[in-house]
């Protein structure tokens, strides 16, 4: 496939593009069509047959693991299905064996659920270095100055909520071995547009719900735990959902599952996951996994016009465009003289949806954003005083 081709086989896939130009992608996903039929098939059996279709619902689960594994290059038995990104970094974080004196590294305008993990961490003595980011893109040398012998973990968005700066996960991998730590990639950002390879790169924890860019529902995501750390990790909750024999009631008996599973210990939000499910077929279907997937283009191509567009209309971006290889689908802008809640309030009044972050108004389109919508946010803007 080509971009036009990609986006022609998207966008009749997600009904949000009847009545809106959305652009609010890095927040809320739209859910596709796959997805709520999935959810309402749910909802449905749930009413008229109760617990009767769970083996069901169950198979779906472990087809949603597996579609997730596929699209990082991991196997169903490093993925665990998470609630979001915040419990996914907390396994991690509580999980791991750390001694007074450690220390984690991270950047200082992370998203707070990749940060306030680490800060519950200081009664146990470890230390969390947040790294300054005076342009709002970080500097790779000032993240190496950080690390040393006592760094444990170096925590880090693929793609920054509000920058949108895009780590070379290569080099992230390359910064946290270096000084003998493990690297978390928090993906909530770039999954569903990037592809990643993560034994390839020798990622050693990634975070992501499903909620963004996979275009899933809230309340369903992933870990990823390489397998050879899957030890290094004490389940910092269990329950019977946890063990070997998760169906065996009568038998009390302290056997953790051998795979990621062991850190789901409970029910599972079923009508998410069935709807992540579905989202996950979607992309695939689109193309994600392969090396010749248009998604990532796409994206990239909808980006760099829209720029060009708003700085002809005299908006500025809030940081400096980052290199080609650090974009991402986001960034923000700011309209001199005019507050940025007003601008995302304004075009919200002409069925244009945008975002406020980082001190500017945030525009993140998927692959499903088209010419059509660009140039109702440009009609937008005129409007905007």
């Amino acid at each position: 496939m080509d971009i036009r081709t990609t986006r022609a086989r998207f966008r009749p896939e997600m009904p949000i593009c009847r009545d809106w130009a959305y652009f609010d992608q890095a927040a809320v996903s739209p859910l596709p069509s796959a997805a709520r039929s999935a959810i309402d098939r749910w909802a449905q059996q749930a009413s008229d047959q109760g617990g009767i279709a769970w083996r069901q619902w169950s198979g779906e689960l472990e087809r949603a693991r597996r579609l997730a594994a596929d699209l990082i290059g991991a196997t169903p038995p490093e993925i665990a299905l998470v609630p979001n990104t915040t419990t996914a970094i907390s396994i991690v974080a509580n999980g791991f064996p750390w001694q007074p004196g450690d220390n984690v590294v991270t950047l200082a305008n992370e998203f707070p659920s990749n940060i306030y993990p680490w800060m519950n961490l200081a009664p146990r003595g470890v230390e969390l270095r947040c790294v300054p980011v005076p342009t709002g893109q970080p500097e790779v040398a000032r993240v190496r100055a950080a690390c040393d012998e006592r760094t444990r973990i170096v925590a880090l968005s693929w793609v920054g909520y509000a920058s949108g700066w895009r780590w070379d996960v290569a080099e992230a991998v390359e910064i946290a071995h270096r000084s003998g730590a493990l690297l978390l990639l928090d993906a909530i950002q770039a999954l569903g547009v990037h592809p990643i390879d993560v034994h390839a790169a020798g990622v050693d924890f990634l975070a992501a719900d499903g909620h963004k860019w996979l275009l899933g529902p809230e309340g369903a995501g992933l870990l990823y735990v390489k397998q050879d750390r899957l030890e290094t990790l004490r389940p910092p909750i269990v329950g019977w959902n946890s063990m070997a024999q998760p169906f065996e009631f009568d038998r009390v008996e302290w056997r953790l599952r051998p795979d990621a599973a062991r850190f789901e210990a409970g029910s599972y939000n079923m009508a998410g996951f069935l709807g992540l499910s579905a989202s996950l077929q979607l992309l695939s279907d689109l193309g994600l996994r392969s090396s010749s997937s248009d998604i990532e283009p796409c994206v990239l191509d909808f980006r760099r016009s829209a720029v060009d567009m708003l700085q002809r209309h005299g908006a500025t971006l809030v940081s400096p465009a980052p290199p080609p290889e650090h974009q991402s689908g986001i960034f923000c802008f700011q309209m001199p003289g005019i507050r940025p809640e007003h601008v995302r309030k304004a075009l919200l009044q002409q069925g244009v949806v945008v975002n406020c972050r980082g001190g500017g108004v945030r525009l993140s389109a998927h692959a499903y954003a088209d010419d059509e919508d660009l140039r109702r946010l440009e009609r937008g803007l005129r409007g905007v005083r």
